[in-house]
């Protein structure tokens, strides 16, 4: 930003200099009489038009040429480009300043590295006609590195596959096509396939499954281009949605007629396919095959397969399938079982969501059991009755350093609280504590009403007294209220023991 305020500052006393330079005899307003005067700037229709005003300044209409002592050479324009990057009124006036000094002097030639940021700028900012001119420029006016060599420029690839993702991307297919063939003519070798991958992949996300097809065979028939694995997969992906798995079995074959070895997005978009189609078995066939070709499962692989079955009403064929992986030790650190354990206890098949999350953590592979998925275990064995279960599970996930959070875990102390068990949700709270959980007032108030219910004076006014170091107790009126509640509840249970015996004796 001081650069853009420096070059604002500096720009009208540059632009009154250049006009003192170019036409001493000339005033500004007869330059500005004559649009047709050698200084203006050669402007290309399709750019957009803005005023170089900056201040309160405003030059003259047409908009003067740079000076030549600031913008002889390339190096020097690139300087002025640099700074002006950022100006909210120079900034789409950089092809302009490039046509203008070329205009201006039949010696001046872009080099590469001019020629490589505008193109980057210009595909960024989807200026795509000028980008089309700026190309024609780069072929017009090879850049000066060539003058000592029968090759072409080093940085014409890089710069034409900016322009190439930029057309592609924006999907206007014609442009990228042509700038691809102008590349072809230009440059001294066959292109690389990752050029005509851009096209093919711009074609398949518009879902023009026959163009792209297509595309593939003058790539390979017409311009003897070698295909790599990245071509297969765009063609695997794009046949899966369009024609189904089976045609994408196909190109699989080729790919392998050509010697590409697959790789697991190739295994993994087939794999997609099969589950998409509800082929489930192949879907796993496809998963066990890429462990035999030794690849490996990714997270995404997982994902694929588990939700796949989940979504085909299998979530305990699903579950079958993760906990075979388990125990074969092949399920990719960082996978989440959460939708498989949503899946069993939504079809209430607790027991079995309980088996997958007590295998996780018996094998300590905790980076598959995040707290969402123990929670709804949880939730889940709670909604059962199942207490003795819950306590027992919740107190391997804390000892896992699996710690729900304070919500669900108040949740928890409440349901054991009413069932009488204050002791057993204390104890949670405790383990839990020393895991980093974070207790809030409605989690000592719960506890120690509950402890006052069941007439355990001592360990309730221990939890008043943390809570009260806690600051969750908001005045003396709160205290002595939850304190007159445990010196109730002992005293009910003492007059309800007394009465159990009198009944006895009678």
């Amino acid at each position: 930003m001081a650069a853009s305020r420096r070059l604002a500052r500096k720009l009208p006393s540059l632009i009154s200099k250049h006009q003192r330079l170019i036409s001493p005899e000339i005033d500004v307003e007869q330059a500005a009489e004559s649009p047709a005067s050698s200084s203006s700037i050669p402007l290309d229709p399709s750019l957009p038009i803005l005023p170089l005003a900056v201040s309160h300044l405003s030059p003259p209409s047409p908009l003067p040429a740079l000076p030549s002592a600031h913008a002889s050479t390339p190096a020097a324009l690139l300087r002025i480009l640099r700074r002006a990057r950022h100006h909210p009124r120079l900034a789409a006036l950089d092809l302009h300043l490039l046509l203008a000094a070329a205009s201006d002097s039949l010696a001046f030639r872009p080099d590469h590295r001019l020629t490589s940021l505008l193109a980057a700028r210009l595909a960024e900012s989807r200026r795509l006609p000028s980008l089309r001119r700026l190309l024609e420029l780069v072929l017009f006016c090879p850049c000066p590195c060539t003058d000592d060599s029968i090759f072409a420029c080093p940085e014409l690839l890089p710069t034409f596959r900016k322009a190439i993702l930029a057309f592609a991307a924006s999907g206007d297919i014609p442009a990228a096509s042509d700038a691809l063939a102008s590349l072809r003519r230009a440059a001294d070798s066959p292109l690389p396939a990752e050029f005509y991958n851009i096209i093919l992949h711009a074609l398949a996300r518009l879902r023009r499954h026959e163009d792209t097809v297509r595309f593939y065979g003058e790539m390979t028939s017409t311009h003897r281009v070698h295909p790599d694995v990245y071509t297969f997969n765009i063609l695997i992906n794009s046949s899966c949605r369009a024609e189904g798995v089976d045609a994408a079995m196909r190109w699989f074959q080729e790919m392998r007629r050509w010697s590409c070895s697959p790789t697991g997005v190739s295994f993994n978009t087939l794999m997609r396919g099969f589950f998409r189609e509800g082929r489930c078995k192949e879907g796993i066939k496809v998963a066990r095959e890429m462990l035999q070709l030794g690849f490996g499962l990714s997270v995404a692989s997982m994902e694929i397969m588990i939700n796949g079955l989940c979504r085909g009403g299998e979530p305990l064929k699903a579950a079958d399938v993760f906990i075979e992986f388990l125990v074969d030790g092949v399920v990719p650190e960082g996978f989440d079982c959460l939708d498989l354990v949503e899946s069993l206890c939504r079809v209430r098949n607790v027991e079995k969501a309980v088996e997958v999350v007590e295998l996780i953590l018996e094998r300590n592979w905790v980076s598959c059991l995040g707290v969402p998925a123990g929670v709804t275990v949880l939730e889940c064995l709670m909604k059962e009755g199942k207490l003795d279960k819950a306590c027992q599970m919740m107190g391997r996930m804390v000892a896992a350093e699996i710690v729900p959070d304070t919500i669900s875990c108040n949740y928890i102390f409440e349901a054991l609280c009413e069932a009488g068990r204050t002791v057993d949700a204390n104890r949670l709270r405790l383990q839990a504590k020393e895991k980093g959980f974070q207790a809030d007032g409605f989690t000592y108030s719960i506890i120690v009403q509950g402890f006052g219910r069941q007439g355990i004076r001592k360990e309730g006014e221990a939890v008043l007294d943390e809570m009260l170091d806690a600051g969750y107790v908001p005045n003396i009126a709160t205290y002595n209220r939850l304190l007159d509640g445990l010196h109730m509840g002992r005293s009910m249970q003492l007059q309800q023991k007394c009465s159990r015996h009198r009944n006895a004796a009678n």
